[in-house]
């Protein structure tokens, strides 16, 4: 059972943007579904390697769409990725180094983060883009 469902809510409107997210939104779900399952240590994290390195690769690819199309919100959308992204390498080195263990309350707060921004920022960002026209 996946920990967040994709729905159309979540649709910006972006192509490549929204298939960005639907991806994001699998690879929790895969992270969630091997924790459940009591997956090898090795084997979640690598699946949360893959989930951070495609977020990065995504907040890249997000900004440099805002910086294209002169998103007036694009700084404070840029200081949100750069503190997500600080806080999902804080919990990685945590998970490796054994000083945590991945919970239901680390895939929470992952899920409420990657939902929230989508329905909230991205959103404003997919409105922007349809009112430019």
């Amino acid at each position: 059972m996946p920990i967040v469902k994709w729905t159309s809510d979540y649709v910006l409107g972006i192509e490549e943007i929204d298939g960005h997210h639907r991806h994001l939104f699998d690879l929790l779900n895969k992270t969630y579904d091997m924790f459940v399952a009591g997956e090898l240590k090795c084997d979640i994290s690598n699946v949360l390697d893959e989930l951070i390195d495609y977020a990065t690769y995504h907040f890249a690819a997000e900004e440099m769409s805002m910086a294209k199309n002169c998103y007036p919100n694009y700084t404070q959308h840029c200081a949100l990725h750069k503190k997500l992204s600080q806080r999902i390498n804080e919990i990685q080195k945590d998970y490796i180094s054994g000083r945590t263990e991945l919970s239901l309350e680390i895939l929470s707060f992952l899920k409420n983060w990657i939902s929230d921004h989508t329905l909230v920022q991205d959103a404003d960002y997919g409105n922007y883009i349809k009112q430019k026209g």
